[in-house]
């Protein structure tokens, strides 16, 4: 069964969410959609995403309070810095970030943490020199965002992943 819908669930949902999209349920849009949704599941098994192996599971928690409670604060921040707009001293630039995750998921998560929070982007990740270049709209002092970034996010990412 796995070789013929390697994921069924998602060959559901692709399927259920085209039905949703075209708002019929005519025998020509269930079998287009269910083609599509066919080829995608067989796409996706291809690709063969490996599992993460999370090691203390309880550290989720900690870190999804810390990312929800940065990215609220970001807000207010970002928000004020457009709000005083020309008025307000800010200082845009670049940061190289160096890392000591190797973990592909960890550096996932950690790429979504940074690029979610408001006022940051994550823009590139050297593998060979294990460093990411991030973009900050308001870098006022450099090593700060550093220590905030390798031990609020990557230390925990670290006993999460590795």
């Amino acid at each position: 069964m796995k070789r013929v819908l390697p994921y069924p669930l998602l060959f559901v949902g692709l399927l259920l969410m085209w039905l949703l999209l075209q708002q019929s349920l005519g025998l020509g849009h269930i079998l287009l959609g269910g083609l599509i949704a066919f080829g995608a599941t067989h796409a996706m098994a291809a690709l063969q995403p490996e599992r993460p192996k999370i090691r203390r599971p309880g550290k989720i928690i900690k870190l999804i309070v810390l990312v929800l409670a940065d990215v609220a604060r970001s807000n207010l921040a970002v928000a004020g810095i457009i709000l005083r707009g020309r008025r307000g001293e800010h200082k845009a630039g670049f940061l190289l970030l160096p890392l000591e995750l190797k973990d592909k998921s960890g550096l996932a998560v950690l790429s979504c943490i940074v690029t979610a929070t408001p006022g940051s982007a994550w823009l590139e990740y050297d593998p060979v020199g294990s460093t990411v270049l991030v973009h900050v709209l308001d870098l006022i002092d450099e090593q700060a965002w550093i220590d905030t970034i390798k031990h609020r996010y990557e230390a925990l990412l670290l006993e999460i992943f590795q």
